[in-house]
This record gives structure tokens, sequence and C-alpha cells, in this order.
């Protein structure tokens, strides 16, 4: 009579015991977005999750890294590290951020052969201050004087101590430091255990893992000539992505002089309606979509050829699309089409 009983208490426990595997099983990540307003643009941390708390750590966490870098890099605000370099033509003990934005930046400068040059701010305040407004010979005239103290190789880079080597260099992070920020906030919300995030700073993104089920990131490239079409729609996970152009910011009503310009001649660059990066990080998918822009579709598209783990998408200034041979490979289409 006891064998009956013994088996009805086996089927509870087993009952029981498939009853705590289910309630213990992993619940379902949920999208958490947030959207602030950093570094002259809009900044939108997205990241999923199964706990809110964990989340919003993760989310708040990432703004405070960001802000920790806008803190080193502004060149308008009197107490960023930055603003006082130019304003004294050194800075003692900069901070690690500082120290690996131009650091960075001194390499792509000479990747690039001085194509991506954070040394231009003295011509970009040339170009704001009206040069534009003046005639072709006297334009020259000033842009020669100022190319004297444009030069990345200009840049000296000591222990303890950043300083220039002619008076009156300023430099600019504009080209890198929102790259900068989205890699460091990625990185941050990784450590705090997130698997599946975006950070998105004006069009700089950086995917960390895919989307919940292994989806990857939808990223649409839009005509420049009309916003509300597409011409490239991209897929993307563990990677980044950037795109400069000249299309949306000028120095002029006449929108002739764009505001990236080529340190090389310190003439706004003519040769490109946009160019798009893919790579590992924001930091270098940044510094890279400047520099090809200014390099032109076909010195652009060698460039990428000559690095690892790096694709580009470029809009020439004759509307052609320039792609590397590796881009295929995060288009949502078959194809990139002409």
């Amino acid at each position: 009579m006891k064998k009956p009983r013994l088996i009805v208490i086996s089927l509870l426990v087993l009952l029981i015991t498939a009853l705590g595997a289910t309630s213990c099983a992993a619940a379902p990540l949920r999208k958490f977005e947030v959207t602030q307003s950093m570094m002259d643009t809009f900044v939108t941390a997205t990241v999923y999750a199964s706990d809110d708390a964990k989340a919003n750590a993760a989310i708040d966490a990432a703004f405070a890294r960001m802000e920790e870098i806008v803190a080193a890099a502004s060149i308008y605000d009197e107490s960023a590290e930055a603003f006082r370099l130019n304003r004294d033509g050194y800075l003692e003990a900069p901070s690690q951020d500082l120290r690996q934005m131009i650091t960075k930046s001194i390499e792509y400068g000479e990747i690039t052969d001085g194509a991506f040059d954070i040394t231009v701010q003295p011509l970009l305040e040339l170009w704001e201050a009206g040069l534009w407004q003046e005639p072709a010979d006297i334009q020259q005239q000033r842009i020669n004087e100022t190319l004297k103290l444009v030069g990345w190789d200009k840049i000296i880079v000591e222990k303890d101590r950043i300083s220039f080597s002619e008076a009156g260099m300023e430099i600019t992070l504009g080209g890198i430091a929102k790259g900068y920020a989205v890699s460091e906030a990625l990185k941050t919300i990784k450590g705090l255990g997130i698997k599946s995030a975006m950070v998105n700073a004006g069009g700089d993104m950086a995917a960390l893992g895919s989307k919940p089920g292994s989806e990857p990131w939808f990223i649409a490239l839009y005509n420049p000539d009309d916003t509300t079409q597409s011409l490239v729609n991209f897929e993307i996970a563990n990677k980044a992505i950037t795109t400069s152009g000249n299309y949306a910011r000028y120095f002029d009503p006449e929108q002739e002089a764009g505001h990236i310009l080529n340190p090389l001649t310190g003439c706004s660059a003519q040769e490109c309606i946009s160019a798009t990066v893919i790579a590992d990080s924001a930091t270098q998918a940044d510094a890279l979509s400047t520099a090809i822009f200014v390099m032109g579709p076909e010195a652009g598209v060698r460039l990428v050829e000559s690095l690892s783990n790096v694709e580009c998408l470029i809009i020439g200034a004759d509307r052609k699309l320039y792609g590397s041979s590796g881009l295929y490979m995060y288009s949502a289409e078959s194809e990139v089409k002409e």
C-alpha cells in the first residue's frame, strides 16, 4: 500500500521542480531609451534589459561618462581642458581622455597624410569671422598666413604635458570627440552587464552586440538631396557607423563654403557630399569619415582598402556612390546601387 503513495510524492516533487525551473527562466528583454541634448546635438542611448533598475543605471552611467569627455574636449567651456590648452598653448597633467583623443588624432593625421588634422581651428575661426565675404586674393593671403599654425605634427605630447610648437595654434576635437564619447559610453554600458545596446550621437553610432534574437541593428543612410529617401540600409552588430557631410552646415548664406575644411588648402572640402564609415569603434569611424570627406572618393576608398575591418560608402560631388570592397557585408540589400 505504500508504493503508490511514494509514486505520488515523487510526481509531486517533479512537478514542483518543473514549476520552479519555469519561474527561474530569464525574463524577456525590454527596450529602454533616453535622449539628451549634448555636444551640440541629440544623443540617444538604447539598451535592452529585463530589469528596469539595471537598464536605467547603465544609461545614466553612459551619459555621465560622456559628460566627462565633454569636460575634457570642449573648446568653448572655460573650465574644459581643450579650452585651456588653446588659451595657454600648453596643458599640464592632461586627463587620460584628452590625451587619448589627441594621441588618436595625431595617429589619424599621419595615416591620412594630414587630411584629418585637429589643428584647423584657426582656419575655422577665419571662415566664421566672414572670410567668405572677402575677394579671392585676400582670402588666399589670409589662408596662407593662417596655414602656418596648422599641422598635426606640431602638437607635442609628453608624459605630463601637451603643448604646441607654434604660438597661436589651436585645436578642435569636433572630428573625433563625438565618436570617442560614443565608444566610451558603450564600454560603460557593457561593463554594467548589458549585452545589447546602441548609442547614437547625432549620427555617430555604435552598437553593442545585436538586438534580442540576434537581429542586427538597422541603419538607414538618407539621401542628402531628399531626406525622405534612403540610399542604402545597413545592418550592423558590434560595429560603429558614422557619416560626415557638408550638406547641413555652411559658413555663408549661399551655402558654398561648407564647415569641413581641407587642412592642406584651408578651403572647404568640395569632392564629396558625404562619407560614411563602418569600423570597430566610433572613434575610428568618426575620424576616418572626416578624413575621407576631405580626401575625396577615390583616395578615400584607397585608404579604407588599406585598413583592416573598415568599410566606407562615399557620395561624390558628382552624385555617384563609391563603396569599398567589403561594404556588401553590411548592406541590407543584395548590392549597393549606384
